[in-house]
């Protein structure tokens, strides 16, 4: 289902984020980074570890801040100093969902007051009957009895914790969820399970999201169009079939040479790419960010152009 043509919910806009303050400590983290989000999609943002995937996610749900550039929710910008109405606006619309399951929950507290957290802060509920009802509906939508309410986090699997975590975000009837790594630290059998409970409550409850991942086989089962960031940087961005047939960026291609076939046979004759960052001559002729083919950019100088058109006219 293509759901490109619809109402933007999400727009980043030109993003920088730095850390550190003096010019020796400074590091940027991410550098220019532009595109939207469309209302019903799954937006995937894939890259290796340190690309920038996280940094990003944390900037919209205003944990990092933004040193340039703008993030703008349903039409309002959302990044640096707003009000305090738009900010509890946000902290209920917007929701994350955390990589490790074990590290994102309080250990010491009640499942019942962990999916709570969130109404507490904002006093979203009228009577404590009303609290207590909202946890319950949530807890059975991620496929946990409203009895869990009552126990420890310790006392649950590695899957079942991230349907808390799930829990915790849908409590709150956000309309975006940004979904960090969240199958990642789960055993393989869990996985498919967690990614579909993702999907049936995207479809229930016409949820948003932004699917962050450095499994690309996982990416494709459950994204609708897919960006790939390398050192801060989007490189290709396209709707995921589209990329998986035909992708352009030599980093692109390394990235897809290393999903594992289920063939052995097949795996054993694979050639892996490596990326080489020097294979772009970016001093003497600079990258652009360009719509190569509709819903397809790539950042590429004029030389890349030339034979990324090539491959595009052959696909």
């Amino acid at each position: 289902m293509n759901k490109n043509k619809g109402e933007v919910l999400l727009e980043i806009k030109n993003l920088c984020i730095e850390f550190g303050n003096r010019k020796k400590d400074k590091f940027i983290a991410v550098k220019d980074v532009s595109f939207d989000i469309y209302k019903g999609e799954t937006f995937g943002l894939v890259g290796e570890s340190g690309s920038g995937k996280t940094t990003i996610g944390r900037a919209i749900i205003r944990i990092n801040e933004v040193a340039g550039g703008k993030i703008i929710f349903k039409g309002q910008e959302i990044s640096g100093k707003i009000s305090k109405e738009l900010d509890r606006e946000i902290t209920r619309k917007i929701q994350m969902i955390f990589q490790d399951p074990m590290a994102s929950l309080n250990e010491r507290a009640k499942v019942d007051y962990i999916v709570s957290e969130g109404l507490y802060n904002l006093k979203n509920y009228g009577t404590e009957e009303e609290r207590k009802e909202k946890v319950a509906k949530a807890l059975l939508d991620v496929g946990l009895l409203p009895e869990f309410a009552s126990r420890f986090p310790h006392e649950f699997s590695g899957g079942q914790r991230q349907r808390i975590g799930i829990a915790r975000a849908l409590v709150m009837e956000p309309e975006f969820i940004i979904a960090d790594e969240p199958i990642s630290a789960l055993d393989v059998s869990i996985r498919a399970q967690v990614l579909n409970l993702l999907s049936e409550l995207q479809e229930k409850k016409g949820l948003t999201y932004l699917f962050i991942a450095h499994d690309l086989s996982v990416v494709r089962f459950i994204t609708d169009r897919l960006a790939v960031i390398h050192k801060g940087k989007i490189v290709e961005l396209a709707e995921t079939e589209k990329l998986f047939e035909n992708p352009l960026h030599p980093y692109t291609r390394a990235l897809l040479s290393a999903i594992p076939l289920p063939d052995p046979r097949l795996e054993k004759e694979k050639v892996l790419e490596i990326y080489d960052p020097s294979c772009h001559d970016y001093e003497n002729d600079p990258p652009k960010w360009i719509e190569i083919e509709p819903e397809h950019f790539i950042l590429a100088n004029e030389k890349e152009l030339k034979e990324y058109r090539k491959s595009v006219a052959k696909a």
